[in-house]
């Protein structure tokens, strides 16, 4: 089997001791290195070599930065013309980096294309220039910063550039690691443990669809057994309108429970809209978490950070959290109009039903907080995850 094809991105000039030592350990480990200056880039006779080395980042699995005290030579207009730079404007925070494109290197369209194809990329920085990167930020608006010299930088004119493409990477909303490193050992000690943590929480993430395929798999079945049970105990003219409806009305009466309802009549006896079924629950609005700007930036440890969710806000600003989609949402919708048009002794015993069943976690839950807390919250999870997942390091 092929091992993973790993481009390994920096100047070559300073760093070439570094390349040269990455290239053994990533041989050591079965993947297959991609570096200029080991001739592994196909140089395209049709285009320019910018564009050819651009273009092989693509081909690749996974991309290692190394960032040290050079800014590379500036990129040919070919090869500037390969990249989106529209769709990378949302890829950051901070975007300064890409104002000025005729001063764009070779390496740095290398990682914006890794970046607009969405490759990760594990990104380290010399030690020497992550604290002048540091230097830098605190003085970077001042009069003053003309006049600074950075030592860990070769060509003074190209410091603004290392340390605002630093910054672009570091303000990504996702694959947003930085790691400071003072030799090589350090880079190789980091992408082993890097990549053998992602293998294991890969091979986890599986265990985890397995074992819920199973336990569908069961419901499913208890399911099948539930509907057969009702058409044989029922024995009422209404039997089959009762089956379907256990069938049809499963997820309404699991979102109409975690409403919290304390009016029987109002879900078992009486018609209402369902504007007025939300009213009467105290809902003012609905949001989708689809449509919020931090919703992109996924985390599998946050329930709300996932897509196809629903936020349905109270007056005293406490909401439920649904999951579904606002499509699942509208459908609800129709069921309870359905479910009105039952007659009071087929919804009671549709109810009874479906309390038999063990479901798990139900389709929506209410938090006591205000929703604006509860985002901040995530949001703040959210960074303290990256930083625990990154082993500690600068994210």
């Amino acid at each position: 089997m092929a091992g993973l094809r790993v481009f390994v991105s920096s100047t070559c000039y300073d760093l070439s001791a570094v390349r040269g030592q990455l290239r053994v350990f990533l041989q050591s480990l079965g993947h297959d290195p991609v570096m200029s200056d080991f001739n592994d880039v196909l140089y395209d006779p049709r285009v320019h070599t910018h564009t050819s080395c651009v273009d092989e980042v693509a081909s690749c699995d996974v991309v290692v930065l190394i960032v040290g005290s050079r800014y590379g030579g500036k990129s040919f207009p070919e090869a500037l013309a390969t990249i989106d730079f529209e769709q990378l404007q949302s890829e950051s925070k901070s975007v300064d980096a890409l104002k000025d494109l005729d001063a764009a290197s070779v390496t740095q369209l290398e990682i914006l294309k890794a970046v607009e194809q969405g490759l990760p990329v594990f990104t380290f920085v010399d030690e020497r220039v992550w604290h002048d990167h540091a230097l830098y930020e605190k003085n970077k608006n001042k009069p003053i910063l003309s006049e600074i010299t950075f030592p860990s930088i070769e060509k003074p004119e190209t410091a603004r550039f290392i340390f605002e493409f630093i910054n672009f990477l570091r303000h990504r909303t996702r694959n947003n690691s930085v790691f400071p490193f003072g030799k090589v050992q350090d880079i190789e000690e980091t992408l082993r443990r890097q990549w053998s943590s992602l293998f294991q929480r890969l091979l986890n993430e599986q265990r985890q669809r397995e074992s819920e395929a199973r336990r569908i798999d069961v419901l499913t079945e208890q399911f099948a057994d539930l509907k057969t049970a009702i058409l044989t105990t029922i024995g009422s003219s209404n039997e089959r309108e009762v089956a379907r409806g256990v069938v049809r009305f499963r997820r309404l009466v699991d979102f109409v429970r975690a409403l919290g309802l304390h009016d029987d009549s109002f879900v078992l006896r009486e018609r209402h809209s369902w504007e007025e079924l939300l009213e009467r629950a105290g809902i003012v609005d609905v949001v989708d978490a689809e449509r919020l700007h931090w919703a992109r930036r996924s985390s599998s440890r946050s329930f709300a950070m996932q897509r196809s969710r629903l936020f349905l806000l109270k007056g005293d600003e406490t909401f439920y959290e649904v999951r579904v989609s606002i499509e699942r949402f509208n459908d609800l919708s129709l069921d309870w109009a359905a479910w009105c048009e039952l007659a009071p002794d087929s919804r009671a015993v549709i109810i009874d039903a479906l309390s038999e069943m063990v479901t798990g976690p139900g389709i929506a839950r209410y938090v006591r907080e205000p929703f604006g807390r509860y985002l901040d919250s995530i949001e703040r999870d959210t960074v303290l995850t990256e930083i625990e997942n990154s082993d500690g390091r600068v994210v």
